[in-house]
């Protein structure tokens, strides 16, 4: 109920602040805005995947009931993330004046030209100390406590959007607006992690004297594999703006950026009931308890496929009258897009059920080869299907390139993983 809950919230905010920036900024600096929102989740690796190594320690230490190792895990995890914020900060203060940001953005007029580097110095700042702040939450998650941190991401989420409404009142620039769009979430997972380790569970707070070189190489290790994981799926998933701003203009950006931030509500709402799924398949696979793994995999496919057709089928007849009423007549999507965003999120949904198993099955070279596979695919199919059909070709060398390259194999595969855990597992003698 709480993750419903913070999932809506979560959204609710993304759709208001839509129309709101888009009319406050203008198309250009609005495509700025959609670049550094892309930004946000392709820049997730930057904690090198130890936050899911966090997740996958602490799952797999609850099931054994294993504190002593839980904790060494989530305080070598913590100093090592402290340490790589750090070095992000240093990295870009000696580089910021360096490189011509407003080139970046593709952008030409005098005032987006002038807020570049603003805006991406904002980001970066906020970005590296919610590194190490995010700890937390994956802790949570691990401990199948996921409700508590997505009370804390609701706070997030409504702090966030009362910042971004106040500083379109005060007519901030775009580098305020990302500091109040990001400050909301940041603030409500450093109190989270005030109220968690300090008043709730300061059994396993974080503690230099729990550090241990052991212990960080273990997180390290598993962090490397989810981080080389990260990057492939983050520009497979997240590079369509990117791409399109360097082809076409950022002013052509919001064409593609607004329907599929609508279309985005099948990837939100699915994720929020898939995610739970990762830590609990890690502590049944740690119990030995193969069967409900199965059986749960099953079920998920059936009702995340079945789900996200129904609504992608939903959006794509009322799409374009929904983003009409939405936006204005600001942005006029093509119908190639609209069908193409429809397809893509379907497939999205079944790739996010797997992902979860095979996330918490510990099953991750597998997954870096293939997405890595498709990342190389869909970044070559979107550059030359944009330069041919415009902005619907982002989405179309994506739904291709992950249905033949990521979905296909694991299809494959995956019966002969649970057979094989089966195995590991004595249950198949």
């Amino acid at each position: 109920m709480m993750s419903a809950l913070a999932k809506l919230v979560s959204v609710g905010t993304a759709l208001l602040t839509v129309p709101l920036a888009l009319h406050y900024l203008g198309v250009e600096r609005y495509g700025m805005w959609m670049i550094l929102s892309s930004l946000v989740a392709m820049l997730s690796f930057a904690d090198l995947g130890i936050g899911n190594g966090i997740l996958n320690t602490v799952a797999a230490a609850h099931g054994r009931e294993d504190r002593t190792a839980m904790r060494e895990g989530i305080s070598s995890g913590f100093f090592v993330l402290s340490m790589v914020a750090a070095l992000i900060l240093l990295v870009f203060a000696l580089f910021y004046r360096h490189v011509a940001w407003h080139e970046f953005f593709n952008v030409r007029s005098l005032r987006a030209r002038a807020e570049a580097g603003p805006a991406i110095a904002a980001f970066v700042m906020c970005f590296a100390v919610a590194i190490p702040a995010g700890v937390v939450q994956r802790v949570q998650m691990g401990l199948q406590q996921g409700f508590i941190a997505n009370l804390w991401q609701c706070g997030g989420s409504v702090l966030a959007l009362i910042a971004v409404l106040t500083a379109i009142y005060l007519r901030a620039g775009l580098p305020w607006l990302v500091i109040a769009f990001l400050s909301g979430p940041l603030a409500a997972n450093i109190v989270n992690s005030i109220v968690f380790f300090w008043v709730l569970r300061s059994d396993i707070r974080p503690s230099w004297a729990m550090a241990n070189k052991q212990s960080g190489l273990n997180v390290i290790r598993t962090g490397l594999l989810f981080l080389l994981l990260q990057v492939a799926a983050a520009i497979t998933y997240n590079s369509d703006n990117v791409i399109i701003a360097q082809l076409l203009g950022s002013a052509s950006v919001p064409l593609y950026a607004v329907p599929e931030r609508l279309f985005s509500l099948i990837t939100m709402t699915a994720t929020m009931a898939l995610s739970p799924l990762w830590p609990a398949y890690r502590e049944s696979i740690a119990r030995g308890d193969v069967e409900w793994a199965r059986r749960t995999l099953m079920k998920s496919l059936k009702v995340a496929i079945g789900y996200a057709a129904v609504l992608a089928i939903c959006l794509m007849i009322l799409g374009p009258w929904i983003i009409r009423l939405w936006v204005g007549e600001a942005v006029k999507p093509p119908i190639l897009l609209i069908l193409g965003l429809g397809l893509w999120k379907i497939v999205e949904a079944g790739g996010l059920a797997l992902g979860m198993f095979l996330n918490g099955a510990h099953v991750v070279k597998t997954q870096v080869v293939f997405t890595g596979l498709t990342a190389v695919v869909s970044i070559t199919a979107e550059i030359i299907l944009v330069k041919q059909i415009g902005v619907a070709g982002a989405v179309w060398g994506t739904f291709f390139a992950f249905s033949l390259f990521s979905i296909l194999p694991y299809a494959l595969l995956t019966p002969k993983l649970l057979r094989v855990i089966e195995r590991q597992n004595g249950a198949i003698k």
